[in-house]
């Protein structure tokens, strides 16, 4: 039998905390019910027979097996469900709410915010002023309730690994949603984990790798020659061994910088767009709008790239391609090369997703004139942009719209007052 010496291994003591069915139960505090008895399922575009559920409460999961991802229509008819509406602005608040409860017990170095309703906490220096780790734990979900009268469920272990398996694979399920997994207890927990892609950070592809090395679970993964793996896989497939065993060296508190930036916009279109100067527009609101974003953090790109997709009703996917131009922010030279490379590739197929990505991004330190442009209108050009972008950022954005943004393909308006693409209300 394989095994690893855990006494070389570093250990830490590591909270992953994950607020059970976060915007159900949100919806359903403020409407005076438990969280956990609540039937309450959050949805996108409810009023559509294959509106997507982006939660449900636990109760709903429990008797009718409706979960992230189900669609209207396999909600029963009669049942006592509540259908809501997304507010996202609402959750964002209540999120931001929650992690200054977790700043109370943790500095702000020893808190990783994993997603809107899960973090990583160390508690490894919070022992002298608030206990042992399990008394952190429960002080911690205490207090949540107490405050909010939201649930949470939180795994202990001695790595951020070791306590996000035992956060999905018990205490997410299990009362007092509380579970701690030590690497003294991978034998008869990380290695019963089953199926295999219940296994945080194996998916079905990488399953399907797996198998074809004879590799069905994550016992078989620990048992495998490490070095077969990572010629097989690369590092990928030796950190899959170690996973296997429970060991993850992350430190939450080095804090990992991406050595390059990119800023991009992508949407799924309300229906399929088979017109060509619709679909134009869209793409004009779009990289007027990474542009911006761009100005804002004083930032120019190098490289633009348009992704194209296809409605499912045509076996065609869609297209994706980029290009490299001079360095800029510019909302006009930006909108005409995303154009020209819809143009160069549109083969009048409908179109439901969009998606602008600018890479290649260095800190603009001074204004790049240009051998080829006008001086005078290249100064012109970038005072009326940030002139528009003041505007924006203090009226709002579509305080200064295209024309071509009212007719009925434009989506900027509609948008504007979406957060992640849901409604962004939470009054």
């Amino acid at each position: 039998m394989i095994t690893i010496d855990y006494s070389k291994e570093p250990r830490r003591d590591i909270l992953c905390i994950d607020v059970k069915s976060f915007f159900a139960s949100v919806e359903a505090v403020k409407r005076g019910m438990h969280p956990l008895t609540a039937y309450i399922v959050v949805m996108s575009k409810p009023e559509e027979n294959g509106g997507l559920v982006l939660a449900a409460s636990p109760r709903v999961k429990q008797e009718y097996r409706i979960k992230t991802g189900s669609r209207r229509f396999e909600i029963p008819k009669h049942s006592p469900i509540q259908i809501v509406e997304p507010r996202m602005g609402l959750y964002l608040k209540v999120n931001g709410l929650i992690n200054e409860v977790y700043k109370e017990f943790v500095t702000e170095s020893d808190l990783h915010i994993y997603s809107i309703d899960e973090s990583f906490l160390d508690v490894s220096f919070s022992h002298a002023l608030h206990g042992t780790t399990m008394e952190i734990a429960e002080k911690i979900q205490r207090a949540i309730w107490d405050r909010f009268r939201l649930v949470v469920a939180i795994g202990i272990g001695d790595n951020p690994l070791l306590a996000k398996l035992a956060l999905d694979t018990k205490a997410k399920d299990f009362s007092p949603y509380i579970t701690e997994w030590r690497y003294e207890d991978v034998p008869h927990t990380v290695w019963k984990i089953n199926p295999i892609t219940d296994m945080w950070g194996i998916g079905n592809r990488t399953a399907k790798n797996l198998y074809r090395l004879g590799i069905e679970s994550v016992y078989g993964l620990s048992q495998y020659n490490v070095k077969s793996l990572k010629r097989i896989h690369g590092v990928i497939g030796e950190q899959l061994f170690y996973h296997a065993h429970g060991v993850d060296h992350s430190v939450l508190s080095e804090k990992y910088i991406p050595l390059s930036n990119s800023y991009g916009k992508s949407q799924i279109l309300d229906r399929d767009y088979t017109s060509a100067y619709e679909i134009e527009v869209v793409i004009r609101e779009m990289a007027d709008q990474v542009a911006a974003r761009l100005r804002k953090y004083h930032s120019e790109t190098g490289m633009v790239h348009l992704t194209v997709g296809f409605s499912r009703d045509i076996l065609e996917k869609g297209f994706s391609h980029r290009t490299t131009i001079y360095p800029t922010a510019v909302s006009k030279k930006i909108i005409d090369t995303c154009l020209y490379l819809f143009r160069t590739h549109y083969r009048n197929q409908p179109v439901r997703t969009l998606a602008i990505q600018c890479g290649k991004i260095q800190f603009k330190s001074h204004l790049q004139l240009s051998l080829f442009e006008n001086p005078e209108k290249t100064l012109q050009q970038e005072q009326l942009e940030l002139t528009i972008d003041r505007i924006r950022n203090k009226y709002g954005y579509t305080s200064l719209i295209h024309a071509s943004s009212l007719t009925p393909g434009g989506t900027a308006i509609r948008r504007s007052h979406l957060i992640s693409g849901h409604q962004g209300w939470y009054e």
